[in-house]
């Protein structure tokens, strides 16, 4: 139980992989707090993960500081103090470069990142006080890097995500909290299933991605369990990318048996 007795905020945990690392932290012994602006759904993740004893539910739209802050003062009003933070909630808009409007990127860079920028913030702030150190975590993606124009603005949060990731990590340093980042490849939940490969094909996708398949939340999840830990007491500052082997292959993978290569 590597995050015995730990108190964590997740957001955007609802669903995918904010609850299945929600999960995989309750199994290493931490207590959660679980934020997401869908209430209903947030409800029934909380009742379905745990108990009142470990899990804590707060409605938060992370686009507003008022209530990431306020997420970080209840998270610390019920458990006591704060130790690892997720920022985790993130959405994506299937469309043409040419056909984002004001409003779609005011929504997507509120959501993705200055919901992490308030999220690392308020998190830092309350860490500092508290005197003991901590760490932060933010969810990044296979796209901060890899130019994809059918999602540009989600490319251009989670590009943005990095920067968070590193200089947070050098501010907060000297006060023992570490900051990192998880940036997954393809993964098999409602939100990849929904947008993303709705302007791809599996095939597509399977094709640029060496192990051959989708990855799960779960596997996530425990990346992001381990960067929690102790076991990862020396990395801050990175962005750690569990993605199939996504990002190092240049080229559409070849057909099985074939001896054809790429120049």
């Amino acid at each position: 139980m590597k995050l015995a007795g730990r108190i964590a905020v997740i957001t955007g945990a609802a669903r995918g992989i904010g609850r299945a690392s929600a999960e995989r932290f309750l199994a290493e012994g931490a207590k959660v707090v679980i934020a997401d602006i869908d209430k209903v759904r947030l409800e029934e993740t909380a009742a379905a993960i745990g108990s009142v004893d470990n899990v804590f539910a707060v409605v938060t739209d992370v686009s507003q500081k008022e209530q990431v802050d306020a997420l970080i003062a209840a998270a610390v009003k019920r458990f006591g103090r704060l130790d690892v933070m997720v920022n985790n909630a993130g959405i994506a808009m299937v469309q043409s470069f040419l056909d984002v409007t004001k409003a779609d990127y005011d929504k997507v860079l509120g959501i993705n990142l200055e919901g992490a920028f308030w999220g690392t913030q308020a998190a830092a702030r309350q860490m500092i006080a508290q005197g003991q150190g901590g760490v932060i975590i933010n969810m990044s993606s296979i796209n901060s890097g890899l130019a994809n124009p059918n999602v540009a603005t989600y490319a251009i949060t989670k590009g943005g995500m990095n920067q968070i990731t590193s200089t947070a990590a050098v501010a907060f340093a000297r006060n023992g909290i570490r900051v990192v980042g998880v940036g997954p490849g393809t993964i098999d939940t409602e939100m990849v299933r929904g947008d993303f490969v709705a302007s791809a094909t599996d095939r597509a996708i399977i094709a640029r991605t060496p192990l051959g398949r989708y990855g799960t939340a779960a596997e996530i999840a425990a990346v992001v369990a381990f960067l929690a830990s102790d076991d990862a007491s020396y990395i801050t500052g990175e962005t750690i990318y569990p993605d199939g082997g996504r990002r190092v292959l240049n080229y559409v993978m070849p057909e099985q048996g074939s001896a054809r290569s790429e120049p």
